[in-house]
């Protein structure tokens, strides 16, 4: 079977990868290493993505603030820990001013040297830390709780569209509370609104749950992850959630009066998602016709594709489908108005048609002088594209059944996605008692080996330490112990030989 793209998962899968970025007008390299310029189809999801998570985040009691771009390295100084996990990674500012060079170019003026050095933000727990010892001086003032949307920069080496770029948006939430409990509580909250929502929104299916010692959050307490799984059977980690303690009110300073009259140190919290979540997205719905993009975050639920012939005849046929176009508007799906547009580019309609497919449009309707003489449309749903016998499956039904259906279409196709999402995870995590099983299920000669679920005495120090270099061995991490444990099944940690506590997966991650 010929597909739209030239390159197959099979043969290829980060080349595929790249292929649906391309292909599907998503995004492009922009001359800066590591820097990427998202395209209207790309950030029309990262909107959805916004809008519904924002809503969601809201809900909870958070607002929305704003912090620089800019902030002094001296803030980073005050939190060891921190400043030592991100020190790698830091892109920073220590002139504000060019001059030419006498040879055409252009460098750093000498005279206009910073006298601190600027951090580009790589993320914003030290600033809002400061803004939050300036804020909290009594327990009423306590919970703060907020959320911002904005870009961050991490210097990384390897860069992949998406999964790992020097500049990603995103948003981080970061909050102050007066007691430990509360602050466990609010990791917790956060964890399970991103958990909902990459289920609920994106149509993937996560497993939620701690991340060991060794891959917590600089300075943080605990970290929580969110861990989807792609049709490679790597793992990707989709959202995190960290308990910071005190250890960064310490730092800065963020005290505040109890009931009592005593002075506590505030217990405060970060958490966020990123364009990361577009990459998840490809790798976990795409096929090899391009992206499969979920009804609910997709900028075009339904794209209307008249088949247009530069004939007197066109203007007729482009007024029935924007006549159509104005009857699903009209009408709700999945919670919210149907969202619609007609394609009446001057182009050849088979190259729209395919387009839309790369892009992933959930539903693409082609329309032609037999169909509009009919009153019929021929409909294309993205997550089914062919029949069994590898032809195109359009299916042309009257107009009205369409309109009248058009919701529960949305529905079974958001639905669907899920479902596959939900299939290949919990079929692709094996469970196994020791670590030569381990060994054996990495080193079988296959692409897709997926995790294994292992019993964990759950080993900190030098003992974690330990494990961590015989997992590097098989390029392997532990991604988390998901959520919702209540013990252990009998047996020892494969790693220790002590007593488990309870089960880890590990895997191969992005």
């Amino acid at each position: 079977m010929k597909h739209a793209l030239s390159v197959t998962r099979d043969a290829d899968f980060s080349a595929w990868y790249q292929s649906v970025i391309a292909e599907g007008d998503l995004a492009e390299e922009s001359g800066v290493r590591g820097c990427m310029v998202i395209r209207p189809w790309g950030y029309g999801i990262w909107e959805r993505i916004q809008r519904l998570l924002d809503d969601r985040i809201k809900a909870t009691g958070h607002e929305n603030c704003y912090f620089p771009l800019f902030i002094p390295l001296s803030y980073f100084e005050k939190e060891a820990e921190h400043v030592d996990g991100f020190a790698k990674e830091m892109a920073v500012v220590t002139h504000h001013r060019l001059i030419a060079d006498g040879k055409g170019g252009l460098v750093p003026d000498p005279e206009a040297k910073l006298e601190e050095p600027l951090v580009v933000r790589p993320t914003s727990e030290t600033v809002i830390g400061t803004a939050f010892a300036r804020w909290v001086q009594s327990w009423r003032d306590l919970p703060v709780l907020i959320n911002q949307w904005a870009n961050v920069v991490r210097w990384e080496m390897r860069t992949r569209m998406f999964l790992r770029t020097a500049e990603f948006l995103w948003q981080e939430g970061h909050t102050a509370h007066a007691t430990v409990d509360e602050a466990r509580a609010e990791t917790i909250q956060m964890l399970e609104v991103y958990r909902s929502f990459a289920e609920d929104c994106l149509a993937i299916h996560v497993i939620a749950g701690e991340k060991p010692e060794n891959e917590r959050f600089p300075g943080a307490v605990e970290t929580y992850s969110i861990e989807a799984m792609m049709q490679d059977g790597k793992a990707l980690q989709a959202g995190t959630s960290h308990f910071l303690g005190d250890n960064f009110a310490k730092a800065q300073n963020i005290r505040f009066q109890n009931a009592e009259g005593g002075l506590d140190y505030a217990q405060t919290t970060s958490w966020g998602v990123s364009t990361r979540m577009i990459g998840g997205m490809i790798m976990v719905h795409g096929d090899d016709d391009g992206m499969r993009v979920p009804p609910k975050v997709a900028p075009w639920q339904v794209v209307i594709v008249p088949m247009l012939r530069d004939q007197p005849e066109d203007e007729a046929l482009l007024a029935y489908c924007r006549d159509l176009q104005k009857e699903l508007v009209g009408q709700s799906a999945l919670g919210e108005p149907i969202r619609a547009m007609v394609d009446g580019r001057a182009q050849k309609a088979a190259n729209k048609r395919w387009g839309w497919v790369k892009k992933g449009a959930p539903i693409v309707i082609e329309v032609g002088g037999r169909d509009m003489a009919g009153g019929n449309v021929s409909v294309i749903r993205r997550d089914r594209l062919y029949r069994e016998d590898g032809k195109l499956d359009s299916v042309v039904q009257p107009r009205g059944d369409f309109v009248s259906g058009v919701a529960d279409l949305l529905a079974d196709i958001q639905g669907e996605l899920q479902r596959q999402s939900t299939e290949r995870l919990k079929a692709q995590i094996v469970p196994v008692d020791d670590w030569a099983a381990v060994e054996a299920h990495f080193a079988e000669a296959r692409k897709n080996p997926g995790w294994v679920d292992v019993r964990w005495a759950k080993p900190t120090g030098e003992e974690l330490d330990t494990v961590v270099e015989k997992l590097k061995g098989l390029k392997l991490t532990i991604r988390n112990a998901p959520m919702g444990q209540t013990g252990c099944d009998d047996g020892p940690c494969i790693f220790t030989g002590r007593e488990a506590v309870e089960r880890v997966l590990i895997g191969r991650a992005y």
